[in-house]
């Protein structure tokens, strides 16, 4: 049984709104942050990436970039930028991308969730990262983004949410830089049981993009509870903000693949291995338009790689789901014999490129001799996503790439 709550939402004033709501914290670097948010003191990339605040040369995860996160958003508050509802509410947050919508419910989830596995999750977390955002979260107070969730769905909620915001004035709706059009709405009270119930009776939610941003708040509730005497599972530390949507709305873009290196081969050779266990022929065609199959461009030529019997019969034979992902087939039949990476969460030759850089991105990497060779996949489905998570497996690194992004600071929920 899931637990789902209204929450009294950090928030910004509506004439700020597009000036606070910020990339998530994760999908820029240092640099690029700083950018994004200059001559703009309301970003809340002032408070998610703090460190821009400092010189380039000081620690990103040292304390003083935790105190200054804090006192930017207070900054922003006492602006009146950003102003907390008096009442718990449930939200409904839209986002559409190239005529595409898709709606969820943004409010508080159970940590105890998290811990029990009713939220399942499909990724392995590092350390440094879980340490950083725990830090953020307990020195500001608050958490500034969300997690993105998805679950199977409901026709209750799906009725409700088409009356809501076919009937009810948005409190956001405005388009972001990237193109992306953000709309929220306030959810009247009325609706609340009907969310609440519903989402009971949903077995699992699936963590789809956060598991940093989760993990972050399972290490800070039970900091906060050892340091609590009268702990009593109720103090909003116990719960995580997040975006739940449907997952028959969801589009997971592929996350492709650069080898800076032949593994001191030349193409003919590269192509020769290949050809072992796949079929290639050259093409006009950068992407797949089926699973198992692969794009790879070389010496400004795309090559389809069709799998032939042996992957195929490997597939059948596979001990997991996560082995039969187009991921795992790529790592294990090519870029582990033929070029040497044999871990690529690890192995410096090899980059990922989330697939709304498209496959230009590819090219340009390549043709500027910044790589040697790119492969460009079809995407994972949000039902494979959901047997691995259902399997207690992992995805094999950088699998999935969500778009459109949640913006951080639309709703904050403060601790």
């Amino acid at each position: 049984m899931a637990v789902i709550r209204p929450f009294k939402a950090l928030r910004p004033a509506k004439d700020f709104a597009q000036k606070v709501a910020s990339v998530p914290y994760d999908v820029v670097n240092r640099d690029e942050a700083a950018e994004l948010a200059k001559n703009n003191i309301y970003s809340l990339l002032n408070v998610t990436r703090s460190e821009i605040s400092f010189p380039s040369d000081v620690n990103p995860y040292s304390p003083e970039i935790y105190l200054k996160a804090k006192e930017n958003l207070n900054a922003i508050i006492d602006s009146k930028a950003l102003v907390e509802d008096p009442k718990p509410h449930f939200y409904l947050y839209r986002l559409i991308m190239d005529g595409r919508a898709q709606t969820g419910i943004a409010a508080t989830f159970s940590v105890d969730d998290y811990e029990n596995d009713v939220i399942m999750k499909h990724e392995k977390t590092r350390k440094e990262k879980e340490d950083d955002r725990t830090n953020h979260i307990i020195t500001t107070g608050a958490q500034t983004g969300p997690v993105f969730l998805t679950y199977k769905g409901s026709q209750k909620i799906d009725e409700a949410v088409k009356k809501i915001t076919e009937g009810e004035k948005p409190e956001y709706d405005f388009e972001s830089v990237d193109g992306i059009k953000h709309t929220v709405w306030v959810v009247p009270n009325k609706y609340n049981d009907l969310f609440v119930n519903e989402i009971a009776a949903t077995k699992n939610l699936y963590i789809a993009d956060g598991h940093h941003r989760a993990a972050s708040a399972f290490r800070t509730r039970n900091e906060m509870k050892n340091n609590n005497p009268k702990h009593t599972g109720e103090e909003e530390y116990n719960f995580f903000i997040g975006v739940l949507f449907p997952a028959d709305q969801l589009q997971i873009l592929p996350y492709n693949r650069v080898v800076y290196d032949l593994n001191g081969k030349n193409k003919n050779v590269i192509l020769n291995e290949i050809s072992d266990k796949f079929d290639i022929r050259a093409t006009d065609d950068a992407t797949p338009d089926e699973p198992k199959t692969f794009c790879m461009y070389i010496d400004k030529q795309w090559y389809l790689l069709q799998p032939k019997d042996a992957i195929a019969a490997s597939n059948s034979l596979a001990k997991s789901v996560a082995e039969t992902l187009d991921v795992s087939v790529l790592q294990d039949f090519i870029l582990n014999p033929v070029f040497n990476i044999d871990d690529p969460r690890t192995n410096k030759r090899v980059d990922f490129v989330g697939g709304i850089r498209g496959t230009n991105e590819l090219e340009r990497l390549v043709d500027s001799g910044k790589a040697a060779v790119a492969f460009s996949l079809y995407p994972v489905s949000v039902e494979d996503l959901m047997k691995i998570s259902d399997a207690g497996e992992i995805m094999p690194p950088k699998s999935t790439w969500f778009e459109p992004k949640l913006r951080d600071g639309l709703l904050v929920h403060k601790i």
